[in-house]
């Protein structure tokens, strides 16, 4: 009987050690380096965060956020080094986020925007971590360092609100639908990454009947569309100018589509495209036997899994939609391998850039994806079921 006892305590000495050796990592690593940003002009202004001060200080000077000339005038003004323009990507509401760092220096509107997306990081994950029910303290320690969504507060990068979108939706569709519905703006700020969720969404919502969460997302849109208005009245036409003109949509990205389009004929733009054209449907396909039970806990986390794999373009930052997912198959599984596994996949998402001095366009980075969607798919199948469902929300 001492064998199996001595075993399982490896499993769980091994699991225990690589979470916290992970997540203490990740987590002082993002401390010090929020503690550095403030004093470092050099360190802020070669962030993601540079482009959003730029199109904010365009905006708030009512000139054009999406013009090369002048956003590669103020960025390099502000003492970015890389050659060329660089530009905030989200759509023409994604002005409402950029707008208020017009206002401020490029220094002093570092700290601010980084710290902005902590709270956000934050809220997602201790939000996600109770409506599972607040499972051990594994899934604690790995909502908070999740890799990607850490990674936005290190560079500035928006796509922690879609994330915090996704959570707020899968907390609220049962007991708040139309706020649950408004909620999903945030995802709006990043729609690529949801083509697959988002039509299988628009059929739940048909066959459920469900047309609060519908009003609640055209009444956000509505009012952002006149925020919008409001602060750039030509932000429409200058933003689908630059996406004519940009060449963008022939970067390279370190995303499976890219990879897909490239190997085949990289002069096809449209081939980035055909994945999660693929994937959606799937996504219906797969979504129609389960229309009566579907359970967006459940159903729903492989779902938005297979819609990162499958987006034309996404970069390890937009893979933090992953967290509510990853968080719950960790509640579900039993097993302490898997768990441990999860902590080795944080380590190497840590060091990865460091290790071999690579950067978020490395090609390295294409297993990260698919590796939350395999992790995934091993920790459900050895629990023999999909993951929890939703907990009730709170009134």
């Amino acid at each position: 009987m001492a064998a199996p006892t001595a075993s399982r305590t490896q499993d769980t000495d091994f699991a225990g050690i690589t979470i916290a050796v992970a997540c203490g990592l990740i987590v002082t690593f993002t401390a010090l380096y929020l503690c550095v940003i403030p004093f470092d002009r050099s360190l802020s202004v070669s962030r993601d965060y540079v482009f959003y001060w730029a199109a904010g200080q365009q905006v708030v000077h009512h000139l054009n956020p999406w013009d090369p000339a002048m956003v590669s005038q103020v960025e390099h003004a502000a003492g970015f080094k890389a050659q060329g323009s660089y530009y905030m990507r989200n759509p023409p509401w994604g002005l409402i986020l950029a707008w208020p760092l017009g206002l401020l220096p490029a220094l002093a509107g570092a700290l601010p925007w980084s710290l902005m997306m902590l709270a956000a990081a934050w809220l997602s994950a201790r939000l996600g971590w109770s409506t599972l029910g607040q499972p051990g303290n594994h899934v604690q320690w790995l909502a908070f360092a999740f890799p990607p969504a850490l990674q936005c507060v290190v560079m500035g990068q928006t796509s922690v609100f879609p994330l915090l979108g996704l959570v707020l939706f899968l907390r609220l569709h049962r007991s708040r639908p139309f706020w649950a519905g408004a909620s999903l703006w945030f995802c709006m700020l990043k729609p690529h990454l949801f083509v697959p969720w988002a039509l299988v969404l628009f059929a739940w919502i048909a066959v459920t009947r469900t047309w609060r969460i519908l009003a609640g997302g055209a009444v956000a849109m509505a009012a952002s569309g006149l925020v919008t208005e409001a602060l750039d009245p030509q932000a429409w036409s200058q933003y689908l100018q630059w996406a004519r003109a940009s060449g963008v949509s022939s970067q390279y990205i370190p995303c499976l589509s890219v990879e897909l389009r490239n190997h085949l004929t990289p002069g096809r733009e449209w081939l980035a495209f055909a994945p999660v054209a693929v994937a959606s449907v799937w996504a219906l396909a797969w979504f129609w036997p389960r229309r009566h039970t579907w359970d967006w806990m459940g159903d729903g986390n492989l779902l938005i899994l297979v819609s990162l794999v499958a987006a034309p373009y996404c970069w390890f930052s937009d893979q933090s939609v992953a967290m509510p997912a990853i968080l719950a198959a960790a509640a579900c599984t039993r097993s302490r391998r898997i768990l441990g596994a999860l902590g080795l996949l944080y380590l190497v998402m840590l060091i990865q850039p460091y290790a071999f001095s690579v950067g978020v366009t490395s090609p390295l980075f294409l297993w990260t994806a698919p590796g939350w969607l395999a992790w995934y798919l091993w920790a459900r199948a050895s629990t023999g079921r999909a993951a929890p469902a939703t907990a009730a929300s709170p009134a």
